[in-house]
């Protein structure tokens, strides 16, 4: 569920305090000088993780970021999102996609010398999937036969084969199951992550041992609130090269500080660029930028509950609000181009992505066509009241919400407005609560690269983020088709099918791709950001 991860992120950069900017004087600009053998580390940004350092127990960037390369899944992810086997020998599907054999690579190991075998992932996941440990990733093995979310149960459908074999039996067909293997709740644990009840401790998060591109330094290697410290691990023998000697990642308190460090030449990479730097970032770093779409797309949700909304009336209503405003306009003025105006629900980082589907238009500026739709909503049931936007005032929205509803009250003659609430935690109270009285901003960051993890988790019917309580049996019933497809193309025709059927509806108004929007300093090269916003840090090199 990644919209909490980009309001944790927020809250982790908060407190990390003072103490990190200790961390920018004595980590910044720092060469590699006496680490281990080599001096080609590289500096980059972070926060502080926001507990320990346990794969099913991370879905927020700050932990997220150091677990990816500590670790290597079965799976992994090039810069544009493509899969590939790492640890997987094979992931073999049956025919209906409800039952996959994998077969890992022999001879792998931990960085403790233990060997990665079968029973490194089936222990970790059973850890996951067990109420008793509240893992936050625990959703994630809701599919695996035994699984049970409120009483601790036996994950029955994994199988150990031999050493290097197992087998994952699912409740339903789900053919995108490979595919979500690269994410960090997928990734195997060694004999020492477990206690004599077969439960990961905490003693085991604050000092992992994984068997990924880096490892930590030494017993101290993590300065909560500050820093942590990474090394080449030698014996990594995945597909990934690693091209420098280690990363040092700073905790910083604000963007804003670290983007003053890559100016000044003491951070080499930063992930984000702060939105006072959106202007001159391009001036200030002179060609070492980037600006690229991410797999995170923003819209704003008008529940069908509401009056106005619902039945055919609903949906004139809706498609006529989306035509109103001009998304090429606002993220122009608004955003300096750091963003890309959307035309689905998912994101062009995404295989299968498409910018011709069938009711494409309702998201395009059209103010004629939006009045007449309006009217015909109108001869349902004449208009009353206001159209208001909530949305969260520390997440940096007002200007967005004020140009868009602006821009509704001028085209169609009805008054609207934003609802600012104070925090990402108070409007998402509401939300959650179904408490909201008015249309509110939402968002999400993709856990996976799947077109799937874009419409299920929001759009399907009851599903846990579905804010707007949608509910469309055609389109349930195509993500249903999908699923059962064991061929990727055929399963993303089945999803772009079903977001047409969105592009209709509307139950959320798609507004723009979230970009990335980074910089590097004059001291690194081969500075690549990959489709999840986050750089390939392997693949840095220092000059």
């Amino acid at each position: 569920m990644k919209r909490s991860r980009i309001g944790l992120g927020i809250v982790a950069l908060a407190a990390a305090g003072s103490l990190a900017l200790t961390g920018c004087s004595t980590g910044g600009g720092d060469k590699g000088g006496d680490k281990g053998s080599g001096s080609a580390f590289v500096t980059t940004n972070g926060s502080e993780p926001e507990s320990g350092l346990i794969p099913s127990d991370t879905n927020e960037v700050g932990g997220g970021k150091i677990l990816d390369v500590m670790f290597a899944g079965l799976v992994s992810y090039s810069a544009d999102g493509t899969p590939a086997n790492e640890l997987a020998e094979s992931i073999e599907a049956n025919a209906d996609s409800t039952e996959f054999t994998i077969k890992i690579k022999g001879g792998t190991k931990f960085t403790n010398g233990d060997p990665v075998t079968a029973e490194s992932f089936t222990k970790a996941w059973n850890d996951a999937a067990q109420a008793s440990n509240a893992r936050k990733n625990q959703s994630w093995f809701a599919n695996i036969q035994g699984f049970n979310e409120t009483e601790d149960s036996e994950l029955t459908g994994l199988e150990v084969v031999d050493d290097t074999t197992f087998v994952v039996k699912l409740n339903t067909p789900q053919a995108d199951f490979p595919l979500q293997l690269g994410y960090s709740s997928f990734y195997p644990l060694p004999a020492v992550a477990f206690d004599d009840k077969g439960a990961v401790t905490k003693e085991f998060g604050e000092a992992p041992v994984g068997n990924g591109m880096y490892k930590l330094a030494d017993e101290k290697a993590w300065q909560h609130d500050v820093q942590i410290e990474l090394v080449k691990n030698e014996d990594y023998a995945g597909p990934r090269k690693v091209e420098n000697d280690g990363l040092t990642i700073i905790f910083y308190a604000s963007q804003d500080a670290a983007y003053v460090d890559l100016q000044d030449g003491k951070l080499d990479v930063l992930d984000a660029v702060p939105e006072s730097a959106f202007a001159s970032y391009e001036t200030d770093l002179d060609g070492r930028t980037v600006n690229q779409p991410a797999a995170i797309v923003q819209t704003f949700t008008i529940p069908e509950t509401f009056e106005h909304f619902s039945g055919e009336e609903g949906k004139l209503r809706r498609q006529a609000i989306s035509m109103s405003f001009d998304r090429e306009e606002i993220t122009d003025v608004i955003f300096d181009g750091t963003r890309t105006p959307a035309v689905d629900f998912t994101s062009p980082v995404i295989n299968g992505w498409s910018d011709d589907l069938k009711n494409v238009a309702s998201v395009k500026y059209d103010p004629e066509q939006a009045k007449k739709l309006w009217a015909e909503a109108d001869a349902i049931a004449p208009w009353s009241g206001s159209l208001e936007i909530a949305y969260n005032g520390d997440g940096g929205h007002q200007g967005w919400v004020d140009a868009v509803t602006n821009s509704v009250k001028n085209t169609l003659g009805i008054e609207a407005s934003g609802k600012p609430y104070a925090t990402f935690q108070e409007i998402r109270t509401e939300v959650t609560s179904r408490s909201i009285k008015t249309a509110f901003r939402t968002g999400w960051q993709a856990d996976y690269p799947g077109l799937y993890n874009f419409l299920a988790p929001l759009y399907q019917t009851g599903a846990s983020s579905n804010d707007g309580d949608y509910s469309n049996p055609e389109f349930d019933k195509l993500l249903a088709e999908g699923l059962a497809e064991s061929d990727v193309d055929a399963a993303n025709a089945k999803f772009e099918a079903a977001q047409e059927i969105l592009l209709q509806d509307l139950p959320a108004i798609p507004l723009w791709y979230s970009n990335v929007v980074g910089g590097f300093g004059t001291d690194v090269d081969n500075v690549t950001f990959g489709w999840n916003s986050v750089p390939l840090y392997n693949e840095i090199t220092k000059k």
